[in-house]
């Protein structure tokens, strides 16, 4: 199983494109056997300490395998999408892992 953490930075007045775009994306995970496993929208009292800001959300999901996030990822319905995530998205912090 691999896991990827994103923390997403949304430009600001951009929200709804933002929520736009992961309402058309995120439903694609279960096509290529990946799993949203956390979607958190942290306030900002949540965060202690930062160095690069305040996310406006944090996902974590999982995929079986790392071939099918590359399959996810390259989807031409996701690809189509994209408008909308470089419109709405200032910066993504992707972060790849696995359970230990």
């Amino acid at each position: 199983m691999v896991y990827y953490t994103q923390v997403l930075f949304v430009v600001e007045g951009q929200e709804a494109i933002f929520e736009s775009f992961e309402e058309q994306v995120l439903p694609l995970l279960s096509q290529f056997n990946g799993e949203l496993l956390y979607r958190i929208r942290p306030p900002r009292s949540a965060v202690l300490t930062t160095s690069i800001g305040y996310p406006y959300e944090i996902h974590l999901v999982c995929f079986p395998r790392q071939t099918d996030f590359e399959a996810y990822r390259d989807n031409p319905q996701r690809l189509a999408c994209l408008p909308l995530k470089d419109q709405s998205i200032a910066r993504v912090l992707l972060i790849e892992g696995k359970a230990l």
